[in-house]
């Protein structure tokens, strides 16, 4: 793209006052951005109003800036890309949303936007470490599969999504809140290089753009957008996660969700959207079939019981424990074993990967053993 191609777009997307909705406007009535600027203000004017054309009248004080930034980053390296509505690569999918993002950057394989299986996973940041297991292996069942697996990049669900996508050998996309010449969250770093060699990372944000709370939830749509269907693993009644879910059924997507403990907050949002229409899962053969990814002699590798191992442990305290929280003298009580004994073994089992410890001295078998 050109320096005043690039310069044009850039001025749409930051003049302040002039919004997605305003800015399709006037698209749809001068064409691309250099026919916009192109016009007098009285044009601006009979399609915005006063207020909005006037803004446009002066452009951003930082525009030279943001361009020169922004053509230094892509001169940078071959693997990063910025798409406008007009690209040929930008995701079809979004074009179909009420207000698709004016520019995406990208950063890695932007093919990887197009990947014909596409599945939203996302949810809690917080979750539990049945919770975060099962987005891992449920993911990394789907990518063995051949399904791209589309997430956030945030703490807990969506890491470990990506990670397990990765462990597939499938493609992964990151959909992020930040400019691209950031990691938000810093630990996820590593992650992040993983992810850009692997897959892609997006963002609509200009390079820059620190991690703000309002563009969190805001990218959800590109998140439910980019997919054919969302698979929701753990969410409290009120979080993101359930607006992405919202997102792809307003836009016709399937949604999924994993059902957890009734003891569990995290699983509230999950049995919320059940009952309000989402297919309850157990395996990821469920998701596959359902939307005819299924693979002819693909295994199943992910259940939300066991975790996709073929030989169930047999062993008679995971067995007391159930697959809900527990506390020890509900333990002790189911078993008859003496304190001593029971906190030996449950440390073995702690050790081995089998149990994990809770907050308020809970316990939780989990699904690896």
């Amino acid at each position: 793209m050109l320096r005043p191609e690039l310069a044009a777009w850039m001025r749409l997307l930051l003049t302040p006052g002039v919004g997605l909705e305003s800015a399709r406007k006037l698209l749809a009535a001068f064409g691309l951005p250099e026919a916009v600027f192109a016009q007098s203000l009285d044009a601006w004017q009979t399609v915005l109003g006063t207020r909005a054309a006037n803004a446009l009248d002066t452009p951003p004080e930082d525009l030279d800036a943001q361009v020169d930034r922004l053509q230094a980053w892509l001169d940078g390296s071959a693997d990063r890309h910025v798409l406008t509505l007009e690209d040929p690569l930008y995701p079809a999918e979004l074009l179909q949303m009420a207000d698709p993002p004016l520019m995406l950057y990208v950063l890695g394989n932007v093919q990887t936007l197009h990947h014909p299986r596409r599945l939203a996973i996302v949810g809690s940041r917080n979750p539990t470490p049945q919770g975060e297991a099962n987005a891992r292996q449920f993911a990394q069942a789907l990518g063995q599969a051949g399904v791209c697996v589309v997430s956030g990049m945030a703490l807990g669900v969506d890491g470990a999504a990506h990670d397990g996508a990765l462990l597939g050998g499938a493609p992964t996309v990151a959909v992020v809140g930040t400019g691209l010449d950031r990691v938000y969250p810093k630990r996820h770093l590593a992650l992040a290089h993983r992810i850009a060699q692997n897959g892609a990372i997006v963002s609509e944000y200009p390079l820059g753009t620190p991690a703000l709370a309002p563009n969190f939830p805001r990218r959800n749509r590109i998140i439910a957008g980019l997919s054919q269907g969302t698979l929701v693993v753990e969410a409290a009644v009120k979080s993101g996660s359930l607006i992405t879910a919202r997102l792809a059924a307003e836009q016709g997507r399937e949604v999924f969700a994993i059902p957890g403990s009734i003891h569990a907050p995290q699983a509230r949002g999950c049995h919320a959207l059940i009952r309000q229409g989402a297919k309850l899962v157990e395996s990821a053969q469920d998701i596959l079939e359902d939307l005819r990814f299924a693979v002819p002699g693909t295994p199943d590798k992910a259940t939300a019981e066991d975790g996709g191992n073929a030989t169930p442990d047999e062993d008679a305290l995971l067995k007391a424990m159930g697959y809900d929280p527990v506390s020890l003298d509900a333990l002790q009580a189911r078993t008859g074993m003496d304190t001593a004994h029971l906190q030996a073994r449950l440390l073995e089992l702690e050790l081995q990967g089998d149990v994990a410890r809770l907050p308020g001295g809970l316990l939780q078998r989990l699904g690896q053993g």
